[in-house]
């Protein structure tokens, strides 16, 4: 029989519409009977795929070239196929012959859709999709394969010439524009199935048919359904009228245009499945995460005979790599090193100020020195917690990957092996917020302390086990006493004032000093928040040789914010200014760095302190010739601060602000 070009099936205009779509749905949908027998068709879609991508051509009668060293993939699942194929090629084929045998007595695409939908009326909407595109592809293969060797090998040469196929062959100029736009409709086929069977492979634990993400998928499915296996039914058409019609089905602009067509409303089928497909994902990780999150606060709420259920359920290791990077030996280590210790968390986003973390690696390297101390026995894991919602781009990598190079200790090998459930744990339990925690799991992987910061920052490793009670223990071996306050920084304290003061203050308490008869040495430590003018007053004080200053600037800001973490240690037991010595002068501290004038502190021996501010310490230390006698009869710092109570004239109060607390006022 003589087939006239585009014969087959040109669709009409109004059912490519949205509303022509549904009705064909329904057509579909009233055909479906399904016999309840589910079958995963994942391995004969990768199969079908595998079809399409081998057998597209390059040029007539050019063997398309495979690696034969690359193992392939797929040929790990041909053995479960087979057992598979013995219930499904019986309906491929059958599909094939159907197909093959309306096309050739001439009916129109629709019907031969629709007795197709009928052979598969029992199985499942994914299923209609892969055996209707399992059918065409062996179709499609059989036919490329001719096409590929019959210049090189004489079986197929003969095939070829029986199917009057060699005139074709030797027109490349036609024959590649035809499979191109063949190639465009297939591949749009292929994602369109390979969306239809995640949407089967949804797990109903986290997603329910009556969501509304599901239910509107389910809706359009049917349509896809129909759209899919018409597509299969052209393509066929397509191979047929090569075989039959040769060079003159080749120049068709006919059958180019419905193609076309059909690939835009394939394709269109195709994103509003993957609108609605991506919807169903986020529910069922907004799911997921709920129950993760619901099974750490149980896990945290239950005993362990060790931390290794803790810090797996924190750290999410994947691809079988040790989630650990040392940052001793810059490998990445197996979280079971760390099975049966104490386990300092330390929790920041990227943004982790350096100068915080070279006052933690001076603290961390000093506890390694005597590795068998007692203060020594714990380790520290970086926990980096990155908004999911940003792009993990090359800038924030390298971000990441700077900050990792820092640090001695451990962290985790990369920001994502820290899950949603886990950050949520982390901000809602904890109350992590941009403010770098230091959270501690005793060798059970239980909480002993939400945040050890402080205690880091004023005590060190002698912290160690950093609990509660070892923080109890140790405020109440403290007083108000200058190793409390300058230690791990210098023994001396004065601060920063500009230069001219800090000129006339140093001259003036050398020479009471000598008049004295006492040792004096001083220290310059600034502001808390030291600027480019703190860095010049160390520069000049040096050169000019008034007082000794620190090292490193980095130890000023550490001077203030062990000041600030002794505050919120003892205000966490419940300490306020109205009965603790120690709590009024700590804030007194404070009130010093946040005012605009200088100040000074002098100390003789450990339990012996007098401070005030610039403007009395300078004046008190002038009018020497008049408590010097006292100075003689009490002692240097009880008759400098009774000076100090005498110039007092009325109350004056500094305003601070400190996180936790609006406003607190400090009495001098």
């Amino acid at each position: 029989m003589e087939l006239s070009s585009g014969f087959y099936g040109r669709s009409n205009p109004q059912m490519l519409s949205t509303s022509g779509s549904k009705t064909m749905g329904k057509l579909i949908e009233a055909t479906h009977e399904p016999a309840g027998v589910e079958i995963n068709m994942k391995p004969v879609l990768d199969i079908v795929e595998d079809i399409f991508e081998r057998a597209t051509p390059a040029a007539p009668g050019a063997i398309k070239q495979v690696d034969a060293s690359e193992p392939d993939e797929r040929a790990l699942h041909y053995s479960s196929l087979e057992q598979m194929m013995d219930v499904l090629s019986a309906t491929i084929n059958r599909i094939s012959c159907e197909i093959t045998y309306r096309l050739s007595i001439g009916e129109d695409a629709h019907s031969t859709t629709l007795a197709v939908a009928q052979i598969v009326k029992g199985y499942s909407w994914d299923a209609k999709i892969v055996l209707a595109l399992a059918a065409f592809a062996m179709t499609y293969g059989e036919f490329l394969l001719v096409v590929q060797l019959y210049a090189t090998n004489p079986l197929a040469k003969d095939v070829a010439l029986l199917k009057q196929l060699p005139e074709i062959l030797t027109r490349a100029d036609l024959l590649k524009p035809k499979f191109d736009t063949l190639a465009n409709l297939i591949n749009a086929m292929v994602v369109v199935a390979k969306c239809t069977v995640e949407f089967k492979g949804l797990p109903s634990k986290y997603i329910r048919p009556e969501d509304p993400e599901l239910s509107s998928a389910n809706a359009d499915i049917p349509s896809a359904v129909y759209w899919t296996i018409r597509s299969t039914v052209i393509c066929s058409s397509q191979i047929m009228g090569l075989i039959n019609m040769g060079h003159e089905f080749l120049s068709s602009t006919t059958d180019a245009w419905e193609l076309s067509s059909l690939t835009h409303n394939i394709n269109s089928i195709y994103n509003d499945l993957m609108e609605k497909l991506n919807r169903c994902r986020q529910r069922i990780n907004e799911r997921k995460d709920i129950e993760a999150f619901e099974t750490l606060v149980r896990l945290f709420d239950a005993i362990h005979i060790d931390n290794m259920k803790i810090l797996k359920a924190l750290i999410y290791a994947k691809d079988d790599q040790p989630p650990l990077w040392d940052g001793t030996t810059k490998q990445r280590v197996s979280i079971e090193l760390l099975r049966r210790k104490s386990v300092l968390l330390l929790i920041s986003d990227l943004e982790i100020p350096e100068k915080e973390l070279i006052i933690l690696e001076q603290i961390y390297n000093e506890s390694r020195v005597q590795p068998t101390r007692i203060e020594s026995q714990y380790e520290v894991i970086w926990i980096p917690i990155v908004d999911r919602s940003s792009t993990f781009d090359d800038t924030m990598r390298k971000q990441f990957e700077s900050l990792q190079a820092m640090m001695p200790w451990y962290s985790v090998g990369h920001p994502s092996m820290i899950q949603p459930a886990v950050m949520r744990y982390i901000k809602e339990v904890w109350g992590f917020n941009k403010k770098p925690l230091l959270v501690v799991l005793d060798p059970q992987g239980r909480v002993v302390n939400p945040n050890a910061m402080p205690m880091m920052f004023i005590w060190g490793s002698m912290a160690f086990p950093f609990t509660k009670l070892r923080e109890e223990a140790l405020w109440k071996e403290e007083t108000w006493r200058i190793e409390l306050l300058a230690d791990s920084i210098d023994p001396s304290i004065i601060n920063w004032a500009n230069m001219n003061w800090i000129r006339k203050f140093t001259t003036t308490a050398k020479a009471v000093a000598k008049t004295a008869n006492i040792e004096l040495e001083m220290l310059y430590v600034g502001k808390s928040n030291p600027r480019e003018r703190v860095r010049r007053n160390m520069t000049n004080i040096e050169l000019e040789n008034l007082s000794h200053t620190l090292s490193d600037i980095s130890l000023i800001w550490y001077f203030w914010v062990r000041l600030e973490s002794m505050w919120h240690s003892r205000a966490q037991h419940g300490v306020t200014i109205r009965n603790d010595l120690i709590m009024q002068e700590i804030l007194t501290m404070l009130g010093f760095d946040g005012s605009d004038q200088g100040w000074a502190v002098i100390s003789r021996g450990a339990d012996e302190m007098a401070r005030a501010k610039a403007e009395t310490f300078l004046k008190s230390l002038e009018e020497y010739t008049v408590w010097e006698a006292a100075a003689a009869e009490k002692g240097f710092i009880p008759a400098l601060n009774d000076h100090f109570r005498s110039l007092r004239t009325e109350h004056h109060c500094n305003r601070l602000t400190l996180p936790g607390i609006s406003v607190a006022e400090i009495g001098s």
